[in-house]
């Protein structure tokens, strides 16, 4: 009799570190899912920038640092997201990017600077286009934030609870999952406004 006890606590004490087990699971897909919205609409926005420089080049001949400058922005910013999305949990690649995004925003936003001396820029249908394009993608990006971040959240907050700390290690979740966040926490709360 004792035996059959003995084999139903351990069948119970194993049930209840599968299910354990698979809650992490779970919360680690539903952040790195997150990610994944998140890195389609960086590659959205990623596309858009060249074909914005490629419009502005034809009125802004005298700004050629500030467009390359955008340009070399973009290209660490889509390194880094490449790098993030090997590995969404990974505090350094998401650090990486979210420097990248820094620098990239900053150059954006002197791009932007000076566009406002060129009206003929500013009335070029097909830079408004790419502007309302990039404005939406913008959003999306932060609502795919946003998103990602809560999912992490969730995730460290179970892995760091009780009883699930006392697994989590063994089961190989041994480090918290970053939040993407900026060094411009207002870049993150608004779309940088591209004004035509």
């Amino acid at each position: 009799m004792e035996m059959i006890i003995i084999l139903v606590v351990l069948a119970l004490l194993a049930f209840w570190a599968a299910r354990i087990y698979n809650q992490l699971v779970e919360l680690q897909n539903r952040h790195e899912n997150g990610f994944s919205q998140i890195e389609i609409q960086l590659k959205r926005r990623y596309d858009l920038i060249p074909n914005l420089v490629e419009t502005a080049k034809a009125y802004m001949s005298h700004e050629r640092e500030t467009l390359e400058a955008v340009i070399s922005a973009r290209n660490d910013a889509v390194a880094g997201l490449a790098a993030a999305a090997g590995n969404p949990g990974d505090p350094a690649a998401i650090q990486e990017l979210a420097g990248a995004e820094g620098v990239l925003t900053g150059a954006m936003s002197r791009f932007n600077v000076t566009m406002e001396a060129y009206p003929d820029l500013k009335a070029s249908a097909n830079m408004a286009q790419l502007s309302e394009e990039l404005t939406s993608t913008e959003n999306k990006v932060a609502f795919a934030r946003q998103a990602f971040n809560d999912q992490v959240t969730e995730f460290n907050t179970y892995r760091s609870s009780f009883p699930p700390v006392l697994f989590a290690n063994m089961f190989g979740f041994s480090t918290d999952a970053a939040l993407l966040e900026f060094e411009d926490s207002q870049a993150i709360q608004a779309a940088p406004k591209v004004s035509f």
